[in-house]
């Protein structure tokens, strides 16, 4: 009976959600017993395995999930969301809306389609500062929306994305039974990796232009950090091609390379997270410096 629903590579992220659930498990067991040094470095390695997870591991599960076996897909959504503290089911929706505009400026009433659009909370047709997006953006869902769209068109996948909210509450809920202390440790790194993911986020999208479907996105072309994000890096590619799989993206990179320089698609040499580093990012009221051509 064939398991996975495109390749055996899928495998690996698999194994690394689990792997993500057990380090969590981790840090419960050993909090007790380790000096608050070692847990406070414990605990900002969770936080950058939030966005890790979320920006590769579970992004890509939302374009192709990995199992065949419907039941198995729904398994796994829930043990990322425990494992990160949201729901995978509403994240799908906002994902998906995210592609529908693209990072898209407000309309003339204000109205962008992409929630997480790093325009949607600026000024003068400017990106928002990437503070205030990257510490901000954690309190801006609205749950109760998120829920009743998903509930118009698949209510199975609505209610268990309260079950998934739900499950995780009751576990965090649990842990602070026995150890209240921890969930005091815990918290501020959870927050802190959403926060993360938020910032990975905004510099996939600070540089490229919204007008212009082939340079949505901004790529890092990386391969220490593609290997390691499950080639997060390619984000004008994804952003072009969004069912493309993950293991495909350097393919659709060499195949459209040609057309990316014409439309000047924005490269950084930094992982997006990083971006902030980057000696090309753009000055507010100035041009993009386009690299003379994206490279693998």
């Amino acid at each position: 009976m064939k398991i996975l629903a495109y390749t055996k590579y899928d495998s690996i992220p698999v194994l690394c959600a689990i792997a993500h659930a057990g380090y969590l498990v981790a840090l419960f067991l050993l909090f007790p017993h380790t000096p608050l040094w070692i847990m406070l470095i414990l605990g900002f390695i969770y936080s950058v395995s939030i966005s890790w997870n979320i920006n590769g591991i579970s992004h890509n599960f939302i374009h192709n999930p990995y199992f065949k076996w419907k039941p198995l897909n729904y398994a796994f959504s829930w043990l990322l969301s425990v494992t990160m503290g949201f729901s995978q089911q509403f994240y799908d929706l906002v994902h998906h809306k995210h592609h529908q505009g693209n990072s898209d400026r407000p309309d003339e009433t204000g109205e962008t389609v992409d929630p997480i659009s790093i325009y949607r909370h600026g000024h003068d047709d400017l990106p928002e500062n990437v503070w205030t997006y990257v510490f901000l953006s954690f309190f801006r869902d609205d749950p109760k929306q998120i829920y009743s769209e998903i509930k118009k068109r698949k209510p199975f996948n609505a209610y268990f994305g309260v079950f998934e909210i739900a499950s995780w509450v009751a576990l965090a809920v649990i842990a602070g039974i026995f150890n209240w202390k921890f969930l005091l440790f815990y918290i501020p790194f959870y927050y802190l990796g959403h926060s993360l993911s938020y910032l990975n986020g905004y510099y996939r999208h600070f540089g490229g232009n919204p007008d212009e479907p082939i340079a949505w996105g901004v790529s890092s072309y990386g391969k220490l950090y593609n290997a390691i994000w499950f080639n997060n890096g390619y984000h004008a590619e994804h952003h072009y091609k969004p069912k493309v799989h993950w293991t495909k993206m350097n393919q659709l990179h060499e195949q459209i390379r040609q057309e990316q320089i014409k439309a000047g698609v924005h490269v950084i040499k930094p992982p997006h997270a990083l971006g902030f580093l980057d000696s090309n990012q753009p000055k507010p009221n100035a041009e993009v410096e386009t690299q003379s051509a994206p490279t693998a």
